[in-house]
């Protein structure tokens, strides 16, 4: 039977919800948020040693922002009524776009998307054609309005925190750009244990609503069309959902369940450049527009951390794994040797706790329905020689070692931030 990430989350204590705050609006509890930390963590720096720059941009911003970037005409019934400052907006304000009950054109929405922000920071200055590409990154909140009828559990959720990015380059260097973000996707996607299960182009279809001309739209596809092929990846065409401001590449995955999604996208836009006003001084001094790559390697921490529950069924790879050691004395005489070891293993960057609390078989068995990677139990044999055996999720059990060779080993499986426990050229015969 497939694992449902709603019940296996809260099982774990990995986050839960509350009426009082609603519904779609998840909180992450301490074991969860220690794995996202980790995985945001990862993914920044990943992020940046491709090059990319981090900011902080606000998740407000003005009505006429969004009018401006195209959101408020083609997505505004995804999006949060308007808030004045100083006073709700009513109904007849939100719709004759005066703002709030001044005028002013003061309305702030919470944000759908992070697009518009990343924008105005390209603008925030003059730029030059040796900036780019201008890689601008973010792990940011966003708001969508989604109705009741469709929210679930982590996968639909009303407030969402996005791993954004917005590449503003020249034309020609679209092509290296799309393949080195196809790169950092795989390689993110190989740490967390992500398997893909297809590429589509997704692409206009009739009846949608889409801002820009038909020229844009078949360059930005063509662009696509040209990355995909470059990098050997076979893709499907999805007619009907692109973005109403272009054309994508979509990261399909499927659950347990066999239910397809959308994790990870590369976006082309030629329209927001051009709305914004944003421009480059090239080498002759003159004005050129920017192309603006949208691009997220692993899209939502929510709709991410669905998939990876119940991929994982909640056995997280040791490095994003909530707690990686738990550490078990035998009996009252060993709780100093079992402190002891869980404070040189904090020392050494690790996740510990030290359980002491009923028969060693009964926390032996806890630990495993709490997906802990490692167990180290010290009992009157390991105590007084500085020793530990250590026990694996998976079943296997280690001869006695010394603390340090255990933590060690541990230190070794999350530096790697692979799927395995053990190092692959190890038997499971410690030194003596």
């Amino acid at each position: 039977m497939p694992v449902d990430h709603r019940k296996l989350g809260r099982e774990l204590d990995l986050f839960d919800s509350n009426p009082l705050i609603g519904a779609g609006l998840p909180f992450w509890l301490p074991a969860g948020a220690a794995a996202r930390h980790e995985v945001e963590s990862y993914v920044r720096e990943l992020e940046r040693r491709a090059g990319y720059q981090h900011v902080y941009s606000p998740v407000l911003g003005k009505r006429q922002m969004y009018e401006l970037s195209g959101h408020w005409t083609n997505f505004a019934d995804d999006m949060f009524p308007p808030m004045a400052l100083g006073g709700d907006v009513n109904d007849n304000e939100a719709e004759d776009g005066d703002g709030d009950e001044d005028g002013d054109g003061d309305a702030l929405v919470l944000r759908p998307s992070l697009c518009p922000h990343h924008a105005l920071i390209f603008k925030a200055r003059q730029r030059s054609y040796r900036e780019l590409p201008l890689r601008i990154a973010e792990l940011g909140a966003m708001y969508r309005a989604e109705r009741s009828g469709v929210l679930g559990g982590l996968t639909r959720v009303r407030s969402i925190w996005l791993n954004d990015s917005h590449i503003f380059c020249a034309l020609p260097q679209i092509g290296a750009e799309i393949a080195d973000v196809l790169r950092l996707m795989r390689q993110a996607h190989h740490a967390l244990g992500v398997r893909v299960s297809s590429y589509q182009l997704s692409v206009r279809g009739d009846g949608g609503k889409y801002a820009g001309d038909d020229d844009a739209w078949e360059q930005a596809e063509r662009l696509l069309c040209q990355a995909l092929e470059a990098a050997g990846v076979r893709y499907g065409v999805a007619a009907g959902e692109a973005a109403f401001y272009g054309p994508k590449i979509d990261v399909q995955i499927v659950d347990p369940a066999g239910r397809e999604s959308t994790l990870s996208t590369i976006q082309v836009d030629f329209l927001q450049p051009a709305r914004f006003d944003l421009s480059y001084v090239d080498e002759r001094g003159g004005r050129v527009r920017p192309v603006m790559v949208h691009r997220s390697l692993i899209g939502s921490m929510e709709r991410l951390f669905a998939h990876l529950i119940e991929v994982h069924a909640g056995a997280f790879p040791a490095w994003y794994a909530p707690v990686q050691l738990r550490v078990l004395p035998v009996a009252a005489d060993q709780q100093p040797a079992a402190d002891a070891l869980a404070s040189d293993a904090t020392a050494a960057g690790l996740r510990v706790e030290v359980d002491d609390d009923g028969t060693i078989g009964a926390r032996i068995r806890a630990a495993a329905q709490r997906r802990i990677p490692y167990v180290a139990v010290i009992g009157a044999r390991e105590a007084p020689y500085g020793r530990v055996a250590l026990r694996l999720r998976d079943g296997r059990q280690l001869p006695a070692m010394p603390g340090a060779e255990a933590i060690a080993l541990i230190g070794s499986a999350v530096a790697r931030r692979s799927a395995d426990l053990l190092p692959p050229d190890e038997e499971g015969q410690p030194s003596q």
